[in-house]
């Protein structure tokens, strides 16, 4: 039976994580249970991860923004005697199936990326206190942190040791974070990734790969004085008190996932999942005290989370559904309501948090391989951050005009300010500047459009969608598509729907990824990394890996 991958947990079932609150700074240690991996086969000794890790991490980086914004500076260091991180388990990997690989890495930088961006979105400062070896992915959590500190000893360094070792590049940003981020100069960054035993002390400093270094003897006083200090000097404001992310509520059936707004039907027989989003029942909040005594409970942040839920859920356990259909339900006059809640509270604390929550969501639809389109049927509520699926898409069908025998609200989409700013996509840009980036001028058109109920031919005629279709072609339409869609390779599609989904400026985000995508894809695949002869295979029998030495 195949395990189903959950990425739902709280602090009580933490078993490789461990949490100290002290004010406004936090202290997250990493204590990796050897025994507890989530596969059998492999243990995670010295620290090393598989994704069970990273799903605790990705927990507790999202409870610090929701139930501790009274966070400033969060410290990352380990638990364990001379060891920081030893990286991504390489059993793990070695066993693992291509696919599982390459969801693990995805998911993996989707969790560094976030805390790598709280500073700017939620103003929580992460530092990486260096003690022991740090390699591999172990540096890529350092790396996605903002300011790291290494002590000075002779067990302690930085290294991604991957080329010469795995025959694998780090999965996690690492190449590109020295590079664009760290600013190594090239020459130095191609010794630091081409050596196996990494970067101590001092040239480690000089070199960029770090910001500070210690001795032992004054290490963790130092980490504490420049945590305080970082707190001290924080803009951000002093919040008392956060909200509870409670359980999610969902139930599985063997054709999909029900939660309280979102449900999932799977159809295996045509590789596709239809995704419903239900738009609010309730009116929203009469002000921000009411959206904080609502908490999780809330609509637009209860819809956040599920969806994010569906989508990893789809990403890692229905490989095989190459085609994922959105649809909403619902007014999408009270979708607008719950949102301007938001957009005229941006700067409280809550607000703020949900806002970027829906970013950090939307972002991961982006990324997900599978061919997106959005249905718009009577009764939907394309509006605020759900019409943003439309752009997020990679076609859009709409109904037009009355369709005998439905008695639904005419389907139309409602443009609101935050299809203007707030839900960047990884090249920062938002996703109407995206879609028109050959004519920015419809962007600022757009704005003149801005609580309109656009109907299919308006719609249409100013590009927020891609077809329109009447009662009478509507069904042999989508069903063409559908079908068509089904029959193409879905290496062919993931290639191409990359390459097309992210027009515009490259960010160091859009490198991380694309590189993934691409690169780090195909290697896993070659036999000089995964075959019987293979660095990984071969990886700690003594034995080096067999390669074939043709350049491709």
């Amino acid at each position: 039976m195949v395990k189903v991958i959950d990425f739902q947990t709280d602090p009580s079932k933490y078993k490789h994580w461990k949490l100290k609150y002290d004010g406004p700074i936090a202290w997250l240690s990493m204590d990796v249970d050897e025994k507890g991996g989530l596969f059998d086969g492999y243990e995670l000794k010295l620290n090393s991860y598989d994704l069970g890790v990273d799903i605790e991490l990705a927990d507790v980086v999202q409870r610090m923004r929701f139930e501790h914004p009274e966070v400033k500076v969060v410290v990352m260091q380990s638990a364990k005697d001379k060891v920081f991180c030893a990286g991504a388990n390489i059993r793990m990997l070695g066993g693992a199936a291509h696919s599982h690989k390459v969801n693990f890495c995805k998911f993996t930088n989707e969790t560094r990326n976030t805390f790598e961006s709280a500073l700017a979105d939620s103003g929580q400062n992460y530092i990486c206190a260096v003690k022991g070896a740090c390699a591999g992915g172990g540096y890529e959590l350092a790396l996605a942190c903002n300011h790291i500190m290494l002590t000075d000893d002779s067990t302690s360094s930085v290294s991604l040791p991957e080329v010469p070792l795995l025959a694998v590049l780090p999965g996690t940003g690492g190449l590109t974070r020295v590079t664009d981020k760290r600013k190594v100069r090239r020459d130095l960054a191609d010794v630091f990734c081409s050596i196996e035993e990494g970067v101590k002390g001092k040239r480690a400093v000089q070199w960029r790969l770090v910001d500070e270094v210690f001795p032992n003897s004054s290490f963790d006083e130092k980490v504490a004085e420049r945590a305080s200090e970082m707190a001290a000097h924080s803009a951000k404001a002093d919040v008392a008190q956060g909200i509870a992310l409670t359980p999610i509520a969902r139930s599985f059936a063997d054709d999909g996932v029900s939660y309280s707004t979102v449900e999932v039907a799977l159809n295996r027989a045509e590789g596709r999942a239809t995704v419903t989003i239900k738009g609010p029942e309730a009116d929203a909040p009469a002000d921000v005290d009411a959206l904080v005594d609502q908490g999780a409970e809330a609509w637009i942040l209860r819809a956040a989370r599920e969806l994010d839920d569906a989508i990893l859920h789809l990403r890692n356990n229905e490989k095989e559904l190459g085609l994922i259909e959105f649809q909403t339900q619902g007014d999408p006059e009270k979708v607008v309501a719950h949102e301007a809640l938001l957009l005229a509270n941006k700067d409280h604390w809550l607000a703020n948090e949900i806002l970027q929550y829906w970013k950090r969501v939307l972002k991961r639809v982006d990324m997900t391989s599978r061919s997106l389109v959005a249905i718009v049927e009577h009764g939907s509520c394309f509006a605020g951050p759900l019409a943003e699926l439309l752009w997020s898409v990679d076609r859009s069908y709409m109904m037009l005009e009355e369709f005998e025998g439905d008695n639904r609200h005419m389907a139309a989409v409602i443009l609101t300010e935050g299809n203007f700013g707030p839900y960047l996509m990884s090249n920062d840009l938002t996703r109407l500047q995206t879609r028109f980036l050959g004519t920015p001028e419809q962007v600022e058109k757009l704005k003149s459009s801005i609580g309109e109920a656009l109907e299919a031919d308006a719609a249409e005629e100013l590009g927020l969608i891609t077809y329109a279709y009447d009662d009478i072609d509507w069904e042999d339409e989508v069903r063409l598509f559908m079908e068509e869609r089904a029959s193409f390779s879905p290496d062919a599609m993931t290639g191409m729907e990359a390459n097309l989904r992210f027009a515009g400026p490259e960010t160091m985000e859009t490198r991380i990824f694309g590189r993934l995508t691409a690169w780090q894809n195909w290697i896993f695949q070659r036999p000089n990394a995964v075959g019987e002869e293979g660095a990984l295979q071969r990886y700690g029998t003594g034995v080096r890996g067999k390669y074939n030495m043709e350049r491709v």
